[in-house]
């Protein structure tokens, strides 16, 4: 806290000149960058669709109210299959992220100079590249279908689980992991019996959380030829159904708030 002499008191003052300096100019520029890009987003705005916008959007809701119901029917199967692709994409990301987040740990990887930053590299490319583009990609290389969208879950759902674990692991307690140290056991008997009872909650808590966005994030992919649901979405947008897109919208709904409950059921039961 700064003073300042002033009639031979000291007056106190919530910041120095120069930080008050500092945090004038930081203001000015974030004003200045709020402009810039104010200007950049108007470059290509077209204001009458804009303003038209309320109409259009009047105008799409008259027609895809009330919902064919008719075409529930042909759900049913797509349904089970974004959640196949969600359930089988979380199991094999939990069996790829477990490995890299012990390696990714200071306190249990064997090579901190090299093996915990390419585990590190891992999470991070996972985490950088969407489901979506993942899903993309391996359409292009595998070719359509629902194998594509398990690898697309899996590949994205490694460095949301080996982050969250990895950090789990380095918060244990180490005194337990001394402990068993100190009766000679190997270390795969200190990963057992010292950090795996640790870590073991936070693990099934990561799990069934990824698994409840896995089932949102699987419901898209069909968009880019991963199976699911989501390419059951691609024909009635094509063709301007919109009463059938809000019968699959209300179904992905429903099945994304069933998720949450479980989910949140499960977590409950474990931690």
């Amino acid at each position: 806290m700064p003073v300042t002499p002033q009639d031979g008191r000291l007056l106190w003052q919530r910041r120095t000149p120069l930080a008050q300096w500092a945090i004038w100019f930081g203001w000015l520029a974030l004003a200045v960058l709020f402009v810039f890009s104010w200007q950049v987003m108007n470059k290509n705005t077209i204001w009458l669709f804009v303003e038209d916008a309320p109409r259009q959007a009047a105008d799409l809701l008259s027609r895809a109210w009330p919902p064919r119901w008719s075409y529930l029917d042909r759900l049913w199967g797509p349904l089970w299959d974004t959640i196949n692709i969600a359930t089988l994409g979380t199991g094999l990301g939990i069996v790829l992220a477990t490995p890299v987040a012990f390696l990714a740990a200071r306190n249990t990887t064997p090579s901190a100079a090299l093996l915990r930053p390419l585990a590190l590299l891992i999470i991070v490319a996972s985490r950088s590249i969407n489901s979506l583009i993942w899903a993309l990609l391996l359409v292009a290389i595998i070719g359509p279908g629902l194998l594509a969208g398990i690898i697309a879950i899996a590949l994205r759902s490694i460095g949301f689980i080996g982050k969250l674990l990895y950090e789990a692991i380095e918060e244990i307690d180490e005194t337990q992991v001394e402990a068993v140290r100190a009766t000679g056991a190997s270390g795969w008997q200190i990963m057992d019996y010292a950090v795996w009872p640790q870590i073991a909650p936070a693990f099934a808590g990561i799990s069934v959380f990824r698994w409840d966005i896995n089932i949102r994030e699987s419901t898209i992919l069909g968009l880019v030829g991963a199976g699911g649901i989501g390419l059951q979405l691609q024909y009635p947008l094509c063709a301007l159904a919109w009463a059938e897109v809000t019968v699959i919208f209300i179904v992905i709904l429903a099945t994304v708030a069933v998720s949450e409950w479980v989910s949140a059921k499960v977590r409950a039961a474990i931690i």
